[in-house]
């Protein structure tokens, strides 16, 4: 990411704070500066303006929840999700704070799968939902997980 652009910013989505914290040991190690957005509202606009004006530092490290919404993070040209998320529409929105005005860079979405695992079954399962969402009139994004859409975890 830097080798191509030394001004990159990169926004690393998980679905668990644990793994940030494992990412964060890492980047820190590797004496990368990073803020992690986990969901405390008070520090939010902080660790946000951080990120935007600090342009040593590069990652910002947050969950869908905390940082997937109602945020403009144009200042990121590189979004890596950790894990396939139950819902491709809370991906989409994740990644949607880099498609903000001021946006002048070409942005990279990076979505990390391990083969044989049931990250694999999470994709079919949002390709089903996708696929009934785009053949009915009206689609519902946020349908819940049925009982038999669960089941395909464990087959």
């Amino acid at each position: 990411m830097v080798e191509t652009d030394g001004s990159a910013k990169a926004l690393v989505f998980s679905q668990f704070v644990s793994f940030l914290d494992l990412i964060d040991y890492s980047l820190q190690k590797s004496q990368i500066n990073c803020v992690k957005l986990v969901g405390d509202v008070a520090a939010r606009n902080a660790l946000v303006s951080r990120f935007f004006n600090d342009s040593d530092c590069r990652i910002l490290l947050t969950t869908s929840e905390a940082g997937g919404l109602s945020l403009n993070l144009s200042v990121a040209s590189y979004v890596f999700l950790m894990e396939p998320f139950f819902s491709s529409a809370v991906e989409l929105q994740a990644c949607d704070g880099v498609y903000r005005i001021g946006q002048h860079k070409a942005v990279r979405i990076v979505k990390f799968v391990t083969e044989n695992t049931i990250e694999e079954r999470i994709l079919e399962l949002q390709a089903k939902k996708n696929q009934n969402s785009q053949s009915s009139d009206l689609p519902n994004l946020e349908e819940e997980l049925t009982v038999k859409d669960f089941n395909i975890f464990f087959m």
